[in-house]
């Protein structure tokens, strides 16, 4: 494989996830606003959205070009849903803030021995 081709290659792949997140960002804005769906953090909405709309975009292309779909084809659109899903929504710094918001934290029991108190 020269340069020439795998530049070629490395633009395809930056033009399907340009492409992919801006259906992602599309969809999530069209489904948020379904009622039963405000109460639902939007990150989590493109999560899903994304890892429904790359793997299902890869057996369409393959379809389309003829080629025989094969098991790691699926596992790399996965991965790949999770870097149009970043660039869908932003970034890590959204990830951060939806772990955060999440995760669940032990809260400390009250000091009963206030010296105020007594």
């Amino acid at each position: 494989m020269n340069m020439e081709q795998l530049m070629q290659y490395v633009t395809l792949a930056l033009i399907g996830i340009g492409a992919l997140a801006f259906l992602v960002s599309v969809i999530t804005q069209v489904i948020k606003e379904m009622p039963g769906l405000k109460n639902i953090q939007t990150n989590a909405v493109a999560l899903v959205i994304s890892l429904i709309l790359c793997p299902l975009t890869v057996v369409i292309l393959c379809i389309y070009l003829q080629i025989k779909i094969i098991w790691y084809y699926i596992v790399a659109a996965v991965i790949a849903a999770f870097i149009v899903y970043l660039v869908a929504t932003g970034g890590w710094e959204k990830v951060a803030e939806m772990w955060r918001r999440t995760r669940w934290e032990e809260v400390e029991p009250e000091n009963n021995n206030n010296p105020e108190d007594v």
